[in-house]
């Protein structure tokens, strides 16, 4: 998948936003040599991962406020939607202490503003309530909507 797949999408999308998804992109294949983030190890397969990520955008308009995500990993869907949307705030929980400094190390180089990383385990994790929740592939379905039911805002889908 390249590039051209992702502009296809129903989402704004400015020169600044393809920059740095490739930066994404770039990064993480970087780090993915040494520490083994993700099964990417070509630009296509990240951006495929970054399209399914925004997918949700091209229907959901519920992304507003606060975002948070819950086993952030390697950055997805929060750091790709994060840069898609830098008026909203992502607060990404992410409890290894390798993919942490990688998604620090992301927010710094690609100036993502609008994230915050907390270095816990979601159990841990103070209780905030959010606009939004995603997560991808952390546990089943029925013991996360446990773990962060009340953490959700009333109005949320």
């Amino acid at each position: 998948m390249s590039l051209q797949k992702i502009k296809e999408l129903n989402i704004s999308q400015s020169q600044d936003f393809f920059e740095k998804i490739d930066g994404f992109a770039t990064i993480l294949l970087e780090w993915n040599k040494v520490h083994n983030l993700s099964g990417s190890f070509t630009k296509e397969s990240v951006f495929a991962q970054v399209y399914d990520s925004l997918f949700p955008m091209s229907f959901y308009e519920g992304f507003e406020g606060s975002v948070l995500d819950i086993g952030s990993g390697a950055g997805f869907p929060a750091i790709a939607l994060a840069i898609a949307m830098p008026s909203v705030s992502f607060t990404l929980v992410e409890p290894s202490k390798k993919r942490v400094s990688f998604l620090n190390y992301l927010k710094i180089k690609l100036k993502l503003n609008n994230v915050t990383i907390i270095d816990k385990r979601i159990e841990e994790c103070e209780k905030k309530i959010y606009n939004t929740i995603t997560s991808k592939a952390v546990m089943d379905a029925d013991r996360l909507l446990a773990l962060v039911g009340d953490m959700m805002d009333e109005n949320s889908v």
